[in-house]
């Protein structure tokens, strides 16, 4: 089974974090990181860049409209990036997505939705 385990961030919340609590988060990822590469569970990780640099497409009435990032509207915003892993069930995803270190922050979390096997291309 795959998952995409998506990391939001809410800017507000990590400014409040300590330089000690921000750094937990980064040197969790390198740990994290090494246990689903040696259990063969992830697929690729990517990391994105600051909403400042995104963009926003809406086609209205058939032409597109092009916004500057942040993206759609939300007190959060997918930030930190993403892991595709592929695993035995849920229950291990969610587990997995436990370890992230930023689901131990309050205001931050991970979401993990399947990616069923039909839609593939």
């Amino acid at each position: 089974m795959k998952f995409l385990l998506i990391m939001h961030i809410n800017p507000a919340i990590m400014e409040e974090l300590t330089d000690a609590e921000r750094q937990e988060i980064m040197d969790g990822h390198g740990t994290f990181m090494k246990t689903i590469g040696e259990s063969g569970e992830m697929i690729g990780t990517e990391a994105l860049a600051d909403p400042s640099q995104s963009s926003v497409i809406r086609v209205r009435d058939g032409v597109p409209v092009v916004t500057d990032g942040p993206y759609l509207e939300a007190k959060g915003f997918l930030g930190g990036g993403y892991y595709l892993v592929d695993v035995a069930s849920r229950d291990r995803a969610l587990e997995l997505a436990a370890m992230i270190p930023d689901a131990r922050f309050n205001g931050l979390g991970i979401e993990a939705p399947s990616i069923p096997g039909r839609f593939r291309m």
